[in-house]
């Protein structure tokens, strides 16, 4: 028997702050059979290391990352295997351009926010940034200015949210 006939493919999408647990929680779903991780720190801090200093060259990089791996996002999903975002649906913009993706694709997806105070994220941003862990390592003050702009899903736009508090 096909695989294909029992799979549905299903695109996973995170939300939350920085040092939330994004990448933990996008690296445990990644595990479940047919599924493909595709992580933009990954593809930012190998394609353009060194180039991203300050929170404008973040979003004009992640823009362009973005433009070109969204019909390469679609074709994994048309041809029957789930994605794993672990890109950050922070904003309604972010998360406008993963709806587009789910409506051409025509694909379930499920949108996972990680519900956490600042206050634990400061304390995992600092307990990673000390371990060199991640390409990208955020100061408070980063922090702070990434966090403005962040904005909380709602119900009104349209996605299955999955709450994942502490």
């Amino acid at each position: 028997m096909n695989w294909y006939s029992d799979h549905s493919a299903v695109l996973h999408l995170v939300c939350g702050k920085i040092a939330a647990g994004k990448s933990t929680l996008t690296q445990h779903i990644a595990t479940r059979p047919h599924t493909v991780l595709i992580s933009e720190d990954s593809w930012l801090s190998t394609l353009y290391a060194g180039e991203i200093r300050a929170l404008d060259d973040y979003v004009r990089r992640s823009r362009q990352l973005r433009s070109v791996l969204a019909s390469h996002v679609e074709a994994l999903l048309l041809g029957g295997l789930s994605v794993v975002l672990d890109f950050p649906a922070n904003t309604i913009g972010q998360r406008q351009w993963m709806k587009d993706i789910i409506n051409r694709a025509g694909v379930a997806h499920e949108l996972h926010y990680l519900d956490i105070t600042d206050e634990v994220c400061r304390t995992r941003l600092r307990a990673r940034n000390a371990s060199c862990s991640h390409p990208f390592a955020p100061t408070d003050a980063e922090f702070d200015e990434i966090n403005r702009h962040f904005t909380p899903p709602t119900d009104e736009e349209g996605f299955h949210i999955v709450r994942h508090e502490p």
